[in-house]
């Protein structure tokens, strides 16, 4: 059933054989999209349509995933920076094929800007910009696949981050 995978470090979002890179703006604080990604690792199947469980294991040094297919998986976080992102890696599925698989959520907080010449917009959030990188490894035929797949996987990351976005903008009115 679950299958081992290959462990990789954090470089492995620079040298993986693929590397699908998605960015999306979100208007809520870095603070907010870093809190749910990181601490409220249940909610993501109420903005991440794939994620159907989603669970922290190993007092928050793990997770339990399952997403929409069943297909399960069992990680490692890697990285958890509240200023700059959050990774993991994921040490065993019941997925085919994949050999190795790490994924980053890198946040960076976007500058307001100046206020235009009637003064609106002064104060206002500029909100994150989230760059999800997907890197992975499994034989060619895997690799192939997963490079045909990217407008797919782009489009479901830039949904959940609209969710999200509306989710944490909501909750702080």
């Amino acid at each position: 059933m679950a299958r081992r995978l290959r462990p990789v470090g954090l470089d492995f979002t620079e040298t993986a054989p693929v590397r699908l890179v998605f960015v999306a703006r979100a208007a809520a604080p870095p603070e907010a999209v870093y809190r749910a990604l990181a601490q409220e690792v249940t909610g993501w199947p109420q903005w991440f349509g794939a994620v159907t469980l989603a669970r922290p294991t190993r007092d928050g040094a793990g997770r339990e995933i399952g997403l929409v297919g069943g297909i399960r998986l069992q990680e490692t976080v890697m990285a958890a920076d509240p200023d700059r992102r959050y990774a993991y890696r994921v040490d065993e599925t019941n997925a085919p094929v994949v050999s190795a698989l790490l994924e980053e959520w890198h946040l960076t907080a976007v500058d307001p800007g100046p206020a235009n010449a009637t003064g609106a917009g002064a104060g206002a959030a500029g909100g994150t910009l989230v760059r999800w990188t997907f890197a992975a490894d499994g034989p060619a035929p895997f690799r192939l696949a997963l490079s045909a797949a990217r407008p797919g996987l782009g489009h479901s990351f830039r949904r959940a981050v609209r969710a999200l976005d509306a989710r944490l903008t909501s909750a702080s009115r």
